[in-house]
């Protein structure tokens, strides 16, 4: 079972706005480094088949945290993120 933190969990789905070029993705690569040097953590990184080409999971403190650092991916993509519960913390909330 996972232990619980007082950070909060980012489930970003993203789409490209235009085709993905090598640059892109070293420019992706210093704002991750970027996001983790102010605090959040990068749990996981995919690219995706179907509605959204990329997903990342993240942590961090709070939710200006996040929005401050998914705003500096706005020109490669667009972007829809929500916020997550573990399992275990889910059930705990349940009457």
């Amino acid at each position: 079972m996972k232990e619980v933190h007082d950070e909060m969990i980012f489930i970003t789905l993203a789409k490209w706005r235009r085709k993905p070029t090598k640059e892109m993705v070293a420019q992706s690569t210093k704002l991750f480094e970027q996001m983790v040097k102010e605090g959040s953590k990068i749990i996981g990184q995919y690219w995706t088949l179907g509605r959204y080409d990329a997903v990342v999971i993240t942590e961090g403190k709070d939710e200006k945290t996040a929005m401050k650092s998914l705003l500096r991916f706005g020109d490669a993509v667009s972007s829809e993120t929500l916020v997550a519960l573990t399992r275990e913390e889910a059930i705990k909330l349940i009457e």
